[in-house]
């Protein structure tokens, strides 16, 4: 098995709807256990919504593309932006998980996330973009 998805969307966060909808129909398509499905879902949605609130000072509307990636191993997720160079699993604050929730510093609990559900992730500045890639085996 070995399918593909390629989006561009806008920085805008209605528009990563069609970015969960690629990844639902890629799921189906290629067998991914639900699992899976909603780790690797929650992951680009906890990023995408980053970029989209972060990523930029400007009011203009900037492009994140998404490349999603199954093969018979692992499912590969590539994410592109021309935001701040911003590293978030080396940037972002750790959370306090031992804190009382409401003792707790706002931010860094999705990265963590990220980072938890993922089996790799890897952050490069390339061309004044930020690229991440996320893997996530099949059988993890």
């Amino acid at each position: 098995m070995s399918a593909q998805r390629s989006l561009l969307i806008a920085t805008e966060l209605d528009e990563l709807h069609k970015v969960n909808a690629a990844i639902e129909e890629l799921a189906e398509e290629e067998n991914w256990s639900p699992d899976v499905t909603f780790q690797i879902g929650l992951a680009v949605e906890e990023l995408g919504v980053n970029i989209v609130n972060y990523g930029h000072d400007d009011d203009q509307t900037h492009e994140i593309k998404i490349v999603i990636s199954s093969e018979d191993e692992a499912i590969t997720i590539e994410i592109e932006d021309d935001g701040h160079a911003f590293n978030p699993f080396l940037d972002a604050p750790e959370p306090d998980l031992d804190a009382e929730v409401e003792d707790r510093t706002v931010g860094g609990l999705g990265i963590y996330l990220v980072r938890t559900m993922m089996d790799e992730v890897r952050y490069q500045r390339q061309q004044d973009k930020n690229c991440l890639t996320l893997v996530k085996r099949r059988d993890s």
